[in-house]
């Protein structure tokens, strides 16, 4: 599986703004230069962000974008199912999707591998996305072989 580019930059984006919680607000042309994406993208990604309540928009003066809720509270899965919709690794989730769904004997069972998927992308946050470093972090939670 992979995410979509515009997946990957909501996640990159709303890191960004994390990074501006005790600061105030933040504009989309802000997030654009900090992470070095296109203006539009960011706004885009903005609007969609802004509709699943994970940012909000503050008009006025001194207004601008902050997070919608803390940041422990947002997590991967969060950012990824505002931009793509829910997380499935089948079209098999929506009744008609496929040409043979009557026959199928994984049908029944791509609702669990979706859930431990989302799961998985559930267990990050944005807070332990914006504290941790790469090249020496440890597993956010481990799993028993």
């Amino acid at each position: 599986m992979r995410l979509s580019n515009l997946a990957d930059y909501a996640v990159i984006t709303m890191v960004q703004a994390a990074t501006h919680c005790g600061d105030g607000r933040v504009s989309a042309a802000e997030l654009a230069s900090e992470t070095g994406l296109p203006v539009p993208t960011v706004q885009r990604l903005v609007s969609k962000l802004t509709s699943a309540s994970l940012l909000r928009s503050v008009r006025g003066v001194g207004g601008g974008l902050q997070l919608g809720r803390p940041a422990a509270a947002i997590t991967v899965a969060d950012i990824v199912e505002a931009v793509e919709g829910p997380i499935a690794l089948t079209a098999c989730i929506e009744e008609g999707a496929c040409d043979h769904e009557a026959n199928c004997s994984m049908k029944p069972h791509w609702p669990i591998i979706n859930e431990k998927m989302r799961g998985a992308l559930a267990e990050i946050t944005l807070d332990h996305l914006r504290h941790s470093n790469p090249s020496n972090s440890t597993p956010v939670k481990e799993h028993a072989a």
